[in-house]
């Protein structure tokens, strides 16, 4: 094989599709590593030839085989120095890199960190930007954020890097490998990032309006901030909100905002509760809602009881499906309506909690540190609430399975507080509560492995009965 023809015929946009590299890429790549060489044209436009071309195929597939771009850049350079022509020469592929998984997390010391020119894939960025942060090295991370978005696409940097980033991070913190701080730390890098990001898009191009924010008591504001610089970045128009919206002032902002769609993110049971409450409102008022969040995918069918339109489970595919719904509003309703037993035990539970709350304070019979138990009543009592204003009781039992590991991570304690806390609450429920709150019973005692109290089931009985004469 011999040297490509290097005459400069090329646009960067033919590069650009020839190569599949970003312009944004190709521009990086020629300001730090001196590749690719295109001359200008008397107007300042770049022109590549057929030689740069390859040799940017070569470098793309040094970075297939596990090289970073600047170690690929050093070996084409050590080629070119002795003489050799780069695209015949064979490469022998390098080292492997040493990889952290999330379950071994742990702080790196700064001669173990990966330095910022040994980082070449996204991978090998995020795992380098998760150590940076554990060690709480701002101007590192920062750095690697730089440097990735210099070298991959936005959307690339945002969904591989910092949002699996933060997902590793979050799986590091429930298990007990990192601490609150450290966690605290990357979210507090990553918002500040996104937000500089957003307020710098430019002005919408496209028709239409769109709101994103977070229902009531949701504080987790990564993921509508995203969905709204993806958004904003393909010409959008779009107004967000943040967290914890209030439901009160929902309709005046609606009619100063004039939206044609609402997108909303939950990421626990509670605040999907409050998202049910805010979907019913736009429902009423005619705007078309969008939705998702991590406790949708815990939960398979809870997206049913929410009128509107359900993202899916992956990120990367919700701005995608939020296009497609903006050429085909309208409003939707629930697929499934909450029963009238869940409705009555709702109002039931709400006028009886206290009473049940005092009842476990009372009749506590495990050594439950007393802070610990007063979060167990709030989180636990806030999500009853919720699941029965969703219309299933059993869309608590991953919230049960998740607290149980922070217990036992967190707390070294051991599961058997936690089945003896549900038990003191069933019995609690048991004395407190009457016939309308006989499905929380029931929940109970299919979670504790119990037969339901006779005396329970004679009522559930009679409810169904009452059910069907309110029908009548």
């Amino acid at each position: 094989m011999t040297y490509s023809d290097k005459t400069p015929i090329y646009n960067l946009k033919a590069v650009v599709q020839e190569t599949g590299l970003k312009a944004d890429t190709l521009r990086a790549w020629e300001r730090r590593y001196g590749v690719p060489t295109p001359q200008r044209t008397d107007s300042g436009h770049r022109l590549y030839s057929q030689y740069d071309i390859d040799i940017l195929k070569w470098l793309i597939e040094r970075q297939d085989e596990g090289m970073s771009i600047s170690r690929a850049i050093e070996l084409l350079n050590r080629l070119e120095e002795e003489g050799k022509n780069p695209l015949e020469a064979t490469i022998t592929p390098g080292a492997q890199r040493v990889e952290t998984r999330p379950h071994e997390m742990r702080r790196l010391t700064p001669a173990e960190s990966p330095r910022l020119g040994e980082v070449g894939t996204v991978a090998a960025m995020r795992e380098a930007w998760i150590n940076a942060c554990m060690n709480f090295d701002e101007f590192q991370a920062e750095q690697l954020l730089a440097q990735a978005f210099a070298l991959f696409p936005t959307e690339v940097v945002c969904l591989d890097l910092i949002q699996k980033g933060l997902h590793d991070i979050g799986v590091g913190w429930y298990e007990g490998k990192i601490t609150v701080q450290q966690e605290h730390f990357a979210s507090a890098l990553a918002i500040r990032r996104m937000e500089a990001m957003l307020s710098s898009t430019p002005a919408p191009t496209r028709p239409g309006r769109i709101l994103v924010g977070c229902p009531p008591e949701e504080e987790h504001t990564f993921v509508p901030l995203l969905i709204s610089l993806l958004l904003r970045r393909r010409g959008w128009d779009v107004v967000y909100l943040g967290a914890n919206v209030p439901l009160r002032s929902l309709e005046t902002t609606l009619d100063t905002v004039r939206p044609n769609l609402v997108v909303l993110t939950a990421q626990q049971l509670y605040t999907a509760a409050s998202l049910l409450e805010m979907a019913e409102l736009l429902l009423v008022e005619r705007v078309p809602l969008a939705f998702g969040g991590l406790v949708f995918t815990e939960a398979p069918d809870l997206h049913q009881a929410i009128p509107g339109y359900y993202l899916g489970d992956k990120l990367e595919n919700a701005i995608a499906e939020i296009e497609h719904l903006m050429t085909h509003l309208r409003p939707t309703s629930a697929q499934r309506q909450v029963s009238y037993d869940y409705k009555e035990a709702l109002d039931h539970f709400r006028s009886r909690q206290a009473m049940v709350e005092a009842d476990v304070w009372e009749n506590i019979g495990v050594n439950i540190p007393k802070r610990l138990l007063a979060i167990a009543n709030l989180n636990l009592g806030r999500n009853i609430l919720a699941a029965l204003t969703l219309g299933d009781m059993d869309y608590l039992n991953p919230d049960v399975d998740w607290v149980e590991g922070l217990l036992v991570n967190h707390h070294q304690m051991p599961p058997d507080v936690l089945d003896g806390y549900l038990e003191t609450y069933y019995q609690a429920c048991i004395r407190q509560l009457d016939q309308p709150g006989v499905v929380v019973v029931e929940w109970l005692s299919r979670l504790l492995g119990h037969p339901m109290p006779a005396s329970m089931q004679r009522r559930h009985i009679t409810s169904e009965a009452t059910q069907l004469r309110s029908q009548g």
